[in-house]
């Protein structure tokens, strides 16, 4: 290990040092909206919203002994996180 630490400082750099270095970056451009696929996150959050109130009526109906929220509410946070990924990657 400290071979090549002392080989570092005592070395003149190759001729094709300078070359390993970056010398152009292109950016390519945010993509614009997809009104497809907005629409596609519009159709999914109203089948979420449905599929909650049909879930907590069941609950609520049936005696079922969880509280609906266990199920709501990963739901929901998931929802959320792709929602966000898809507006934050769109800018």
């Amino acid at each position: 290990m400290f071979a090549n630490f002392f080989e570092l400082f005592g070395r003149k750099p190759d001729a094709g040092y300078e070359q390993a270095f970056v010398k152009e970056v292109d950016v390519a451009p945010k993509h614009g909206r997809s009104i497809a696929l907005e629409r596609l996150i519009w159709i999914g959050w109203i089948l979420i919203v449905i599929k909650c109130v049909v879930v907590w009526w069941a609950c609520v109906k049936y005696a079922v002994p969880i509280h609906p929220m266990w199920v709501v509410a990963p739901t929901i946070m998931m929802a959320v996180l792709c929602t966000v990924i898809y507006y934050a990657r769109r800018g």
